[in-house]
């Protein structure tokens, strides 16, 4: 592993100089861009995190229901200080889409996510309608690092978004470098959040920052296809199916702290699961419920503090 940082380093590339205007492919079509944007709202907390890793000039951002996840303001634990550090205001609460809020602001970028329960994608038509950029993402197929290469580009920011991926890919193998790897497989849960259980897929946000600490992950196993309730990154089961989706050695389990790996080593469906009964059940901390910057590199520091050798 050591010998790969140089090798990171030498495969890095050079930032391409663009002018403006510029075309940006995005989710729901292509948009113009005549100057890079200085008034950005974001309508997806989700994306929020991304804006303010690659430092784009944030006016405002939709908040969540203030609760574990958020703080008073509804802005994500993993990057409310940061929010708060450059004056970001709340647009709307509680997902509530605010149309009136929006024109307050006067953006000259509007962020839009196009899947997840912070999505206004219905209302795309009306804000575009009003003379606002939109450019849309889709968080659940991408990762951070490809939607942070594409605000990058679509606000003139591509070099912080190439530094802080790559920055994030070196924190993820010098983290690998210094913890012990349980032997086999790992299977990322979701378990009991918000009433759902869950297996990750492999290719989920989760699962790639995991496989470049060097882990393996495994997802739910063919013959349970058919007991898939909703399919996202996540592969969605009942309760009572989630010991046979667990196929990994190990389990890393999703937005949790060490009382929900009691909970969960103490659940009796779970009893014959193997890394129940063996003890190597870990967690991801309480921000990985959503994978950006912040969280991805507080899920690292988790691991590490977990498996340190």
């Amino acid at each position: 592993m050591k010998l790969l940082l140089p090798l990171l380093l030498l495969a890095t590339p050079l930032v391409a100089e663009e002018s403006w205007p510029r075309q940006i492919d995005h989710a729901t079509g292509t948009l113009t861009l005549d100057a890079p944007p200085q008034r950005i709202v974001s309508t997806s907390p989700s994306l929020t995190g991304t804006l303010l890793a690659i430092d784009a000039p944030l006016l405002a951002t939709a908040s969540a229901v203030a609760g574990q996840l958020s703080d008073d303001s509804g802005f994500f634990n993993q990057w409310a200080e940061t929010a708060h550090e450059r004056g970001v205001e709340p647009l709307y609460r509680d997902f509530n889409f605010d149309i009136e809020a929006l024109m307050i602001a006067d953006p000259d970028l509007v962020v839009v996510s196009e899947t997840g329960g912070d999505s206004v994608l219905p209302f795309v038509g009306e804000i575009e309608a009003l003379g606002y950029p939109v450019i849309t993402l889709n968080y659940g197929v991408n990762s951070w690092e490809q939607i942070a290469a594409k605000l990058g580009r679509a606000t003139g920011h591509e070099a912080q978004a190439e530094k802080i991926t790559q920055d994030f890919r070196l924190a993820a193998h010098a983290t690998a470098d210094k913890i012990r790897h349980p032997e086999g497989s790992v299977s990322i849960v979701s378990y009991n959040f918000f009433g759902s259980y869950g297996v990750s897929k492999p290719i989920s946000a989760h699962a790639r920052v995991l496989a470049e600490m060097g882990f393996t992950v495994t997802g739910i196993p063919a013959e349970l296809a058919g007991a898939v309730q909703q399919s996202r990154e996540f592969d969605f089961i009942s309760h009572e199916n989630l010991p046979a989706a667990i196929t990994g050695d190990s389990v890393f389990l999703l937005a949790a702290d060490d009382e929900d790996v009691a909970t969960f080593m103490a659940d009796p469906v779970l009893a014959n699961v193997s890394a129940v009964r063996e003890g190597r059940v870990y967690v991801l901390g309480p921000t990985s419920f959503r994978i950006d910057y912040y969280s991805g590199l507080a899920m690292i520091d988790t691991v590490a503090a977990q498996l340190a050798k």
